[in-house]
C-alpha cells in the first residue's frame, strides 16, 4: 500500500512539473530576430568620488600674504534623476547579444566643501555646497549573456564600455568636469515576454575609467575667495547607478 501511495504521489509530482514546464510561451521566437530594436527610459543616481589636496596656500584676497587653507570637498548625498533612450539590439549566438544603446542622463551632484581653517562659532568648519547639474550623452557598446528561457522569464548579464559627453556649459561654478568621459559598465536584468512586447528591467553600475576633474576651469575663476575650494580637489572620478525599464 505505501508503494502504492508513494507512486502515486511520484506520479502527480511529475504532472506539476511537466504542468509548468509546457506553460504557453508568449513571442517564442522574439529572440531569433538578427537584429530588433526598442525604447528605454529610467532613473539615474549620479556621484563623484574626490580625492582631496589636502593644505594648501591660498591668497584669499589681492594683495593679502597667502595662507594656510585646509578644505576637504565631498558629494554629500544621492540626487535621483531620469535616462531616456533607444537600444539595438544584434544576436551573435543563443546566449550572447551585442547591445548599442544610445542614452541621455538628466541629473545633478551635491558637492560641500569643509573649510577647517574657518570655524563658526560652535567650533565647526564652515560650509559651502554646488549643485552640480549634469547632462551626458552616452553611447554604451554591452556584451549581454542570457540564460536559458524560462516560460515567459529570461535572465541575463551585462558587461561593457561607454563613452560619454557632457553638454554642461561653462560658468562660474566651484568646480567642473571635464566634458568627455569614458565609463566601463556591469549590471543584470530580467526578459519578460508579455504578449505584444518584451519589458526588460535592467539595473546597471557604471564607473569612470580615468580622472574627469577639469584643473582648467580654475583659471577661469574671476572670484579669488572660490579657487580655494577649486584647488581642494585633485582628482574626480563619476560613478551611476542607473535602473532601466526597456520596451522591444
Amino acid at each position: 500500500m505505501r508503494r502504492i501511495v508513494t507512486t502515486i504521489l511520484l506520479a502527480l509530482v511529475v504532472i506539476t512539473a511537466a504542468g509548468q514546464k509546457r506553460k504557453v510561451q508568449n513571442k517564442p521566437y522574439i529572440d531569433l530576430r538578427p537584429l530588433h530594436f526598442g525604447i528605454q527610459i529610467g532613473l539615474n543616481m549620479q556621484d563623484v568620488e574626490l580625492q582631496n589636496k589636502g593644505p594648501q596656500l591660498m591668497q584669499m584676497q589681492e594683495g593679502e600674504e597667502p595662507t594656510e587653507q585646509l578644505v576637504l570637498t565631498d558629494a554629500d548625498t544621492w540626487n535621483p534623476g531620469f535616462s531616456v533612450g533607444v537600444v539595438a539590439d544584434m544576436r551573435l549566438s543563443q546566449h550572447f547579444s551585442l547591445r548599442l544603446v544610445p542614452t541621455m542622463h538628466f541629473g545633478s551632484k551635491h558637492l560641500v566643501f569643509r573649510n577647517y581653517k574657518d570655524l563658526n562659532d560652535g567650533g565647526l568648519p564652515r560650509e559651502t555646497t554646488q549643485d552640480m547639474k549634469n547632462t551626458y550623452i552616452s553611447l554604451p557598446v554591452d556584451l549581454k549573456f542570457s540564460a536559458e528561457r524560462f516560460n515567459n522569464y529570461r535572465p541575463y548579464m551585462i558587461a561593457g564600455i561607454s563613452p560619454m559627453i557632457n553638454l554642461s556649459g561653462k560658468d562660474q561654478d566651484y568646480i567642473h568636469t571635464k566634458r568627455y568621459d569614458t565609463m566601463v559598465e556591469i549590471g543584470l536584468g530580467c526578459d519578460y515576454y508579455l504578449p505584444f512586447f518584451k519589458f526588460i528591467p535592467e539595473l546597471k553600475f557604471s564607473f569612470s575609467l580615468a580622472d574627469v576633474f577639469d584643473k582648467k576651469h580654475i583659471d577661469e575663476l574671476t572670484d579669488m575667495n572660490k579657487r580655494v575650494f577649486a584647488n581642494s580637489v585633485d582628482a574626480a572620478y563619476s560613478k551611476m547607478i542607473v535602473l532601466t525599464f526597456y520596451f522591444e
